[in-house]
C-alpha cells in the first residue's frame, strides 16, 4: 500500500468525524488533522484533496470556540506550506469566515485566525492583497490593543507579514494607525511581543522615504535604543534592522539617528552580539557612511571602524565579513581622513587576504576588492600602503602606486622614507606595460628622486657596477 493511499484513508476516516454529534469529537478530529498537516506540505496536499477545508470553513462559522481555534490551526497548518496550499485556503472562501473570527468574543480564537491569516499572508503580495480585501487590518490593529499578550504577538506578526511585499500594502496597514500602537508597545517587558513589533515596523519603514518618515514621526527615538541592549537577542536584531531600515532612505534620517545616539548604541550592540545578530547592525553603519563624509566621520568618531574590523576577523560566516567588507569600504572613500581612519586599524591587509583567498566565497572577494580599491584610492598615510606594494595581485597594485605618486612628490620626508624602507626598490622590479597607467604613475614616482638614485635601485644595477669593475684598469 503507497503512502499516498494510506493518507486517503486516514482522510477519509477524520473527515465524517468532523461531522460527528458529539462536539469533542469534531475538535479532536480537526485537531489530528492539524497535527498531520503541519507535519510537512504532503500531508498538507491530502487534506486539501480529501475535500476536507470547506467542511472546516462552514464549521468555523458555526460551531463553538473550541471547534473555531481547532480549525483555524489547521487552516493555518495548511497554509504556512506553499503559496499554492495558501491559494487553496483563499478559493475554499475561507478569509470572510477567519476575519470574522477576529471579532470573536474568546481571544484564543482571535489568536487562531489571526494566526492563519499571517501564514496565507507571508507568502506573497497577492495573498496579502487577499487577506486586505477581507477586511482583516483594521480588525488587526484592533487585536494589538486588547489586553492578552499572546494575541498581540500574533496579531503584530500578521501585520508585519502583510506590510513585508509592497511599498502599498504597508500603506494600507499604516493607514488603520498601526503605527502608533506599535510604538508604544517598544518598550512593553514581553520579548517575543517586542520582536514581533520591532519586525513590524522595520517592514513599514524599509519601503520608502515617506513610510520611513512615519515611523520616526511617532517618537520611537531614543526609546527604541534601548531594544539594543535587551537580554533577548533576537529583540536586538530586529531593532538594529528597524534602525537600519530607517538611515538606508536619506541623509536626513540618518542624521536623526546619530543625533539621538543610535550609531553609538548600534556599535556597541555589535560589540556584545555574535554572528547573524550582527548583521543588520554592520550594514545600518555601511548606509549612514555612505550618505556623507560628515556622517561616515560620526561613525568613526563612535568608534565603529575597530567594530567593524573586528566582526572581519572574528566572523566565520562570509555573509557577514562582506557586509563589514562593505561597511569599510564606505567608511574609507570619502577623504584621506577617512581612508586614514580606516588604514590605522590595519583592516587593508586583512581585506586584502579575504580577496585572495581560494577559501572566499565570491561575494566576499568582490566586496573585499571593492572595499580596497574604495579605501585605496583617498588614502595617502603611506605606511598603510607600503605591505601593498609586496603582497598586492596587479589590479590592485596599480590604485598603491598611484596613491605613492600622488603623494611623494609633495612630501620630502615620504620620499626618504620610501628610499629607505625599500619601497623605491620594489617599484624598479614592478613589471609594467608601456604607455600604461601602472607605467606613468611609476615614472611619476621615479621623477622624484635623481637619475642616479633611480639607477641604483633598479634590478641589474649592482651586476652592472661589477661589469665597471671587472672592466676597471687601474692608472
Amino acid at each position: 500500500m503507497s503512502q499516498r493511499q494510506v493518507l486517503q484513508g486516514v482522510m477519509s476516516l477524520l473527515r465524517p468525524l468532523l461531522l460527528d454529534v458529539v462536539p469533542t469529537i469534531q475538535q479532536t478530529a480537526a485537531l489530528a488533522l492539524g497535527r498531520l498537516a503541519n507535519y510537512n506540505d504532503d500531508l498538507a496536499e491530502a487534506v486539501v484533496k480529501g475535500d476536507i477545508l470547506p467542511q472546516l470553513v462552514y464549521s468555523l462559522a458555526e460551531q463553538n470556540r473550541f471547534y473555531k481555534k481547532a480549525a483555524a490551526f489547521v487552516l493555518r497548518a495548511v497554509g504556512k506550506h506553499s503559496p499554492q496550499l495558501a491559494q487553496a485556503i483563499v478559493d475554499c472562501g475561507a478569509l470572510d469566515t477567519l476575519v470574522i473570527c477576529l471579532e470573536d468574543f474568546d481571544p484564543g480564537v482571535k489568536e487562531a485566525a489571526a494566526w492563519a491569516l499571517g501564514y496565507i499572508a507571508r507568502h506573497n503580495t497577492e495573498l496579502s492583497q487577499a487577506v486586505v480585501d477581507a477586511g482583516a487590518i483594521p480588525l488587526l490593529v484592533l487585536c494589538i490593543q486588547e489586553p492578552e499578550i499572546a494575541l498581540k504577538r500574533i496579531a503584530a506578526s500578521a501585520l508585519s507579514d502583510i506590510s513585508k511585499h509592497s511599498p502599498e500594502l504597508a500603506q494600507t496597514v499604516v493607514d488603520a494607525g498601526a503605527i502608533a500602537h506599535l510604538a508604544q508597545m517598544i518598550l512593553n517587558p514581553d520579548a517575543k511581543l517586542k520582536r514581533q513589533v520591532l519586525s513590524a515596523l522595520s517592514q513599514i519603514a524599509k519601503h520608502s522615504v515617506d513610510l520611513a518618515e512615519m515611523v520616526v514621526e511617532a517618537e520611537i527615538f531614543p526609546v527604541v535604543l534601548t531594544c539594543l541592549k535587551d537580554k533577548d537577542e533576537y529583540v536586538k536584531k530586529n531593532a538594529c534592522t528597524l534602525i537600519r531600515e530607517i538611515a538606508k532612505h536619506t541623509p536626513e534620517l540618518s542624521q536623526l539617528i546619530v543625533n539621538a545616539g543610535g550609531v553609538a548604541a548600534v556599535i556597541d550592540c555589535i560589540g556584545s552580539s555574535k554572528g547573524n545578530i550582527r548583521l543588520p547592525g554592520i550594514m545600518m553603519l555601511g548606509y549612514v557612511a555612505a550618505h556623507s563624509e560628515n556622517l561616515a566621520m560620526a561613525v568613526i568618531i563612535s568608534k565603529g571602524v575597530p567594530q567593524l574590523s573586528i566582526c572581519l576577523s572574528e566572523e566565520p560566516e562570509d555573509h557577514i565579513k562582506a557586509a563589514a567588507a562593505w561597511a569599510l569600504g564606505q567608511l574609507g572613500r570619502h577623504t584621506p581622513e577617512h581612508a586614514r581612519a580606516v588604514a590605522v586599524t590595519n583592516t587593508l591587509p586583512v581585506l586584502l587576504s579575504l580577496y585572495m583567498s581560494a577559501e572566499s566565497s565570491e561575494d566576499l572577494q568582490l566586496k573585499s576588492k571593492k572595499a580596497i580599491k574604495n579605501i585605496l584610492q583617498k588614502c595617502t598615510y603611506l605606511p598603510a600602503l607600503e605591505p601593498f606594494l609586496y603582497d598586492a595581485p596587479p589590479n590592485i597594485l596599480k590604485h598603491v602606486v598611484g596613491q605613492f605618486s600622488k603623494v611623494l612628490p609633495h612630501d620630502s620626508k615620504a620620499r626618504r622614507l620610501f628610499v629607505t624602507s625599500g619601497g623605491l626598490k620594489k617599484v624598479q622590479e614592478i613589471k609594467a606595460e608601456p604607455g600604461s597607467l601602472l607605467q606613468e604613475y611609476i615614472n611619476s614616482i621615479n621623477n622624484c628622486y635623481p637619475e642616479e638614485i633611480v639607477r641604483y635601485y633598479s634590478p641589474g644595477y649592482s651586476e652592472t657596477l661589477l661589469q665597471r669593475v671587472d672592466s676597471y684598469q687601474p692608472q
